[in-house]
């Protein structure tokens, strides 16, 4: 006779973790997600009005201006969107791919201006455009990118944690 516990309609439990790596993983993974998350939001709100996104954008003087300006405008929707898909965790390992990326190209546009001489202030959170000598921080703004670079990584490479809509629609469990 079948007892409840061995009935077949009766699901299985998840595997307890085998270590305690598999145990604090997913919740790193979470933390990284809702860090990055609030990075993404004050950065794209910084940005706001879309003119000082602009500016920012421009005073790197990689671009022409019409695509400044696409860039300035779009910049800011394009990390809110990030931010969006990281805190409901939806196809989180990509989204991870992709801030990371984004963060290594600002990274390669410090660099950039650095090596050219300009005298600017990075604009990734508000403001930016032209300094003066030596109000710069961009050993300051790199160290931060590099680190911000590192959670999207993580959370590509590590993409299940809790609370994410990709383990309710069954995408990484």
């Amino acid at each position: 006779m079948d007892t409840p516990d061995e009935s077949p309609a009766t699901p299985a439990a998840p595997p307890a973790p085998r270590s305690r790596w598999e145990a604090v993983q997913p919740w790193l993974t979470l933390a990284c997600r809702v860090g990055l998350a609030a990075v993404l939001v004050f950065a794209a709100v910084s940005k706001f009005p879309p003119a000082l996104s602009v500016q920012a954008v421009e005073a790197y003087d990689l671009f022409p201006v019409e695509i400044a300006m696409l860039i300035g405008y779009t910049l800011p929707l394009f990390e809110l969107a990030l931010a969006v898909l990281l805190l409901a965790g939806l196809a989180t390992r990509y989204v991870g791919a992709v801030s990371a990326i984004l963060m290594v190209l600002f990274i390669a546009g410090i660099v950039s201006a650095m090596a050219r001489g300009l005298n600017i202030d990075c604009g990734c959170f508000g403001g930016g455009g032209q300094v003066d000598p030596g109000e710069t921080t961009y050993g300051l703004s790199i160290a931060r990118d590099i680190a911000f670079a590192a959670m999207g990584a993580f959370i590509a490479a590590r993409p299940r944690s809790p609370f994410a809509l990709d383990r309710a629609i069954g995408l990484f469990r």
